[in-house]
């Protein structure tokens, strides 16, 4: 059976480029437009040539990449009074040297006649003459119907025969666009078929998440038979966003049978790169991508996932790039604590006694302010210790700070006996350095070790002064990355424990456990 092709048009780099707090430089544009094409998606809006020097610089930049995906130019229709012709915006559109014109026009009433203020027969000779002209210099034009089903719910017959002035005029697609967000998935699947019996072109989908039913309503609308849908990476966009095509390209390929780009496997990718380039942190929580969206927390939960992975998990997590992730937390089970230390070289029987009282002892530090679903590795060291096959390669005897002028601190240690003192910028980088000074000459090893992030929270609710605080520290050794914990009324002393945590788990990894099986 030949699956439906469905296809994508990005609008990352214009609508995405809208989102509040993001702006992509020339460079992020490009890099991000590679990345876009790599993916497959079939059409790249790369920004708004008449509106701005940036956009009509990429352009001319894109252009000296062999893409496989279609350049789009984003534009409106002509300005009233103005002939096609002398139009500065649909010239720039033509300038811009791009194969494809995406052109949005009004098809609300209420934009018509209180917005761009021109009687409904104006508008549509704005529609049909803007796409005619960029039709008669070559180009392919895709007609965004701005505030469609606003316009349709309000005034249906104007509405359709606005998409079919544009179909006339030589469209080759019509998007339905759900402008203000407003409209809810059984809405969107009945305009949609009503629109795609109408209409001999193809019918395209445009939709924000203004009521968190771009996604939902970007699927019916393809169900309802549109073949082309519009989004952005990461759902960037105006004010709450636009459809989010790393949630879209995956349900309609592996949901719903359709053909849309040829490797999933790519998509967390795309979704990080972007995330970085628009100075966002990544969701966790995010559909198929986020870090915890294959996440196993519940004991049961990890307990059945490992043994039928279906069983809590949708789909194979790395059909879209990403992986199974078991927590270790006070919601664990044995077969939590069982998939770490299997990721180490340890294998043990699930009904060992020594497991249960591991899991106790991880659920007491959790109750005193510890989270290890966040710092695994702390946990894994209060496993070994409980197992038996812990060694003490690191024995802290002592340790102070001094704060010096400004960022200076000064910290001296006696670690396994041997006295160092070390300056850094601030107590804890001055801590690290003595530590491993000290400890390197015994663990040449521990040069390796890099401390890659550092975070400090407060656990718990702000009583006092004395509130507890969490430290979590990521550690990296070039191949692999794992995050330590302190809990502490000091926030010094969390650093000290959570920084002692991380380099003795890399030595009980790194020296023995790789190898070694319990009976």
């Amino acid at each position: 059976m030949i699956k439906k092709l469905v296809e994508v048009l990005d609008t990352t780099l214009r609508d995405g480029a809208q989102t509040t707090s993001v702006s992509f430089t020339l460079n992020d544009k490009i890099r991000i437009a590679l990345a876009l094409d790599d993916l497959g998606v079939h059409y790249i809006e790369g920004g708004w040539p008449g509106s701005n020097p940036k956009d009509e610089e990429f352009f001319k930049e894109i252009s000296k990449y062999s893409l496989k995906a279609k350049v789009a130019a984003f534009g409106s229709t002509k300005k009233k009074g103005v002939r096609a012709e002398e139009d500065k915006n649909l010239n720039a559109i033509i300038d811009s040297g791009v194969k494809v014109a995406v052109l949005f026009g009004k098809s609300w009433t209420l934009h018509v006649t209180h917005v761009l203020k021109v009687s409904k027969e104006e508008n549509l000779e704005l529609v049909y003459d803007s796409i005619r002209y960029l039709r008669d210099h070559g180009l392919e034009v895709i007609f965004d119907a701005e505030h469609f089903y606003q316009g349709y719910k309000e005034d249906e017959e104007y509405a359709l025969e606005v998409i079919k002035t544009a179909e006339e005029a030589g469209a080759s697609v019509i998007a339905l666009a759900d402008t203000n967000g407003g409209t809810l998935p059984h809405e969107i699947y009945e305009i949609t078929s009503r629109v795609v019996k109408e209409l001999k072109a193809k019918v395209g989908l445009h939709m924000h998440n203004d009521s968190g039913c771009a996604v939902a309503n970007t699927l019916m609308g393809v169900l309802a038979g549109a073949r082309h849908v519009q989004g952005t990476i990461n759902g960037l966009g105006e004010r709450t966003g636009n459809a989010d095509l790393i949630q879209v390209i995956p349900n309609l390929q592996l949901k719903m049978g359709f053909k849309v780009i040829p490797d999933l496997t790519k998509l967390k990718g795309v979704s990080r790169l972007v995330y970085e380039l628009s100075g966002l942190h990544p969701n966790p929580y995010q559909p198929f991508v986020g870090d915890n969206a294959f996440s196993h927390k519940a004991g049961v939960h990890a307990d059945a996932v490992m043994k039928v992975p279906r069983a809590y998990e949708h789909i194979d997590p790395t059909l879209v790039g990403n992986q199974r992730r078991i927590v270790i937390s006070e919601l664990a089970g044995s077969s939590n604590l069982l998939n770490y230390l299997e990721k180490i070289g340890i294998k043990v029987d699930k009904k060992d006694e020594r497991l249960r009282k591991a899991l106790q002892k991880i659920k007491e530090m959790e109750n005193k302010g510890y989270s290890f679903d966040l710092a695994p590795a702390s946990a894994v060291l209060q496993i070994l210790k409980e197992l038996g096959i812990y060694t003490k390669f690191i024995d802290l005897q002592y340790w102070k700070v001094i704060n010096e002028s400004g960022n200076l601190s000064l910290a001296v240690v006696k670690v396994n006996s041997q006295l160092q003192a070390s300056e850094g910028v601030g107590p804890v980088h001055a801590l690290d350095m003595a530590v491993r000074n000290a400890l390197q000459k015994v663990y040449p090893e521990l040069s390796r070790v890099k401390l890659i992030d550092y975070r400090v929270v407060l656990p718990g609710e702000i009583k006092n002064t004395e509130s507890l605080v969490r430290v979590t520290i990521e550690f990296t050794d070039g191949k692999d990355n794992w995050r330590t914990e302190g809990v502490s009324t000091s926030v010094i002393e969390a650093s000290v424990i959570a920084l002692i945590d991380g380099l003795d788990y890399y030595l009980q990894v790194s020296k023995k456990l790789k190898t070694e099986i319990l009976n």
